[in-house]
């Protein structure tokens, strides 16, 4: 494709940015097996039937340098926790930064604390990726309002490995719409505030993870206490009352 042609489609979001690649001389045809392997394993994975108070999910938040991945916006980092039933993990989070030789935004560096300085000391895409995948396992994922996040995991995953992110996300608001109180809600810090769960070291993702995996924790209990056993339980309703 000649330049003018590849200018084109950028613009028109047709084509992803490649600033996850720069720093990337080759694929490891190890790493993209390994995520191919995953993703497909996923698609055989049935939590929809798992008790909550037995199933694992990783709550996670990226902070990016916009909102349009297919346009060159990126993640700039990753944050993660697990919780299991109403259970947040205090022992084992995920955290990192990722590399980038690009410069950001005076503003994005001012709303996220992250400097150009820390993105080019940072390890790759791949191999944050990698071990965040790890981390995941096969997990269900939840994040507060998760189109944003599976945007750009789909990119970031297609981009580095050329193949499907296929994991399950749920957005908090799948749970915190059957709670009179809290449908109505948007942001994190007012679901936050709704429990009395600290929302003041906002934009950083572990913190941000921590939050929302508390809140999911609480939302929890509160769909339990309605007689919602598990994930299946909750689609069956909100297909019914669409």
């Amino acid at each position: 494709m000649n330049p003018m042609g590849q200018w084109i489609k950028q613009l028109s979001g047709m084509v992803s940015s490649n600033h996850y690649t720069d720093v990337i001389s080759e694929r490891d045809p190890a790493k993209v097996a390994y995520m191919r392997r995953l993703q497909k394993s996923i698609k055989q994975q049935d939590h929809l039937h798992i008790p909550f108070s037995d199933l694992t999910v990783v709550v996670f938040d990226i902070e990016t340098t916009g909102f349009y991945p297919q346009k060159g916006d990126r993640i700039l980092s990753i944050g993660a926790t697990k919780v299991t039933g109403k259970n947040v993990s205090t022992e084992k989070s995920f955290y990192s930064l990722i590399k980038s030789t690009d410069p950001i935004s005076d503003e994005v560096q001012k709303i996220t604390g992250i400097t150009s300085k820390e993105l080019q000391d940072a390890p790759p895409a791949e191999e944050v990726l990698i071990d965040f995948f790890k981390y995941i396992n096969k997990h269900t994922l939840v994040a507060h309002h998760a189109n944003h996040e599976k945007q750009f995991m789909q990119n970031i995953t297609w981009t580095l490995f050329k193949t499907r992110f296929d994991h399950r996300i749920l957005d908090t608001s799948f749970l915190t719409k059957l709670i009179d109180p809290m449908k109505d809600l948007v942001t994190l810090e007012d679901c936050c505030a709704h429990y009395g769960i600290d929302s003041t070291n906002r934009h950083h993702a572990l913190s941000d993870a921590e939050m929302t995996a508390k809140m999911w924790s609480h939302s929890v209990e509160e769909v339990e206490k309605q007689g919602f056993t598990c994930l299946k339980d909750v689609y069956a309703h909100l297909a019914n009352i669409r």
